[in-house]
């Protein structure tokens, strides 16, 4: 049964006002057999698809047929600005005052994912890495989810009254673990705590070999469960921005009420960073901790 608190929007927080969001969150499981599970998706979501979508989608029929998971609740986690990822600077409205700018960009990604799962089964938008003014690493992140889960609400409750503690797990496109797998992009302790403490749940996307990436984490296999896509999607925010500089139609490529988002307030129109591959120059993809020997900041 999921939670009845008032819900206070995503894009109105900030670092002070900050509360975690669990209105769909349910709190009391069905199967006292399983073990209950919450996903988290980090990422830019500039601008959300449907696709980032249609992975929770596809990850509550793999836990629920493939798993012994009883999945309890998932959340979208958007990145923030300091990550300084192509596209994330253009996602502010064109006239806007520049004291408000990291706010504003901060707010436009919030507001895309909170209206883009509005009406879902039990997808929440958690801002608290969103509103940070640093860089926050993954392996923090799923720490963030796992403290307020299971340290102050205490787990989930099983039907005979019992409490037991959540697994939180990352769900993510298959580059992640492609990126995951090559030396030196993501540390070494950011690795071991990300796939030995929590996990992942990876969907398979087209051009990337998973089982090479996989072969190569061989001793986190275990906590990595790989979600075939039977019905091939493709659509990456870098092509929604790229086809709104080139004034195309990006009807049915992401939520209607996305796309009157966008258009209300003018998002990516002056957007010069797509290249292709969403990166700057330069640039890995890798969302964690400087890899050892790195002189990059998180």
């Amino acid at each position: 049964m999921a939670t009845n608190l008032p819900v206070q929007s995503a894009s109105a927080q900030t670092l002070q006002t900050y509360r975690f969001p669990r209105d769909k969150l349910r709190l009391t499981q069905s199967d006292p057999e399983r073990c209950p599970l919450i996903l988290v998706a980090c990422g830019s979501f500039s601008p959300v698809t449907f696709l980032h979508l249609r992975m929770f989608e596809m990850a509550s029929d793999f836990t629920k047929f493939n798993t012994n998971f009883e999945l309890m609740g998932a959340y979208f986690s958007p990145v923030s600005d300091a990550y300084k990822k192509a596209g994330l600077a253009s996602s502010v409205h064109r006239r806007v005052d520049p004291v408000a700018f990291r706010y504003i960009a901060n707010s436009c990604r919030l507001r895309m994912c909170e209206l883009a799962c509005q009406n879902n089964w039990g997808v929440m938008v958690d801002p608290w890495e969103t509103v940070q003014t640093g860089y926050t690493p993954t392996a923090a992140v799923l720490d963030h989810f796992n403290h307020e889960i299971n340290e102050v609400l205490g787990g989930v409750e099983r039907p005979d009254g019992t409490r037991v503690p959540v697994r939180i797990a990352l769900l993510a496109g298959a580059d992640l673990i492609q990126t995951m797998s090559t030396p030196g992009v993501w540390s070494e302790n950011d690795l071991d705590h990300i796939l030995g403490k929590f996990g992942t749940f990876i969907v398979e996307r087209i051009g990337t070999d998973i089982e090479d990436a996989i072969s190569n984490l061989q001793p986190y296999k275990d906590n990595i469960y790989v979600i075939q896509q039977l019905i091939h999607n493709d659509v990456s925010s870098t092509k929604i921005r790229l086809f709104l500089r080139r004034e195309m139609s990006i009807q049915y490529l992401i939520p209607a009420p996305v796309i009157e988002y966008i258009e209300q307030n003018e998002l990516y129109l002056d957007d010069s960073s797509v290249d292709g591959k969403g990166k700057t120059n330069g640039q890995g993809s890798g969302r964690a901790s400087p890899a050892v020997g790195s002189s990059s900041k998180s």
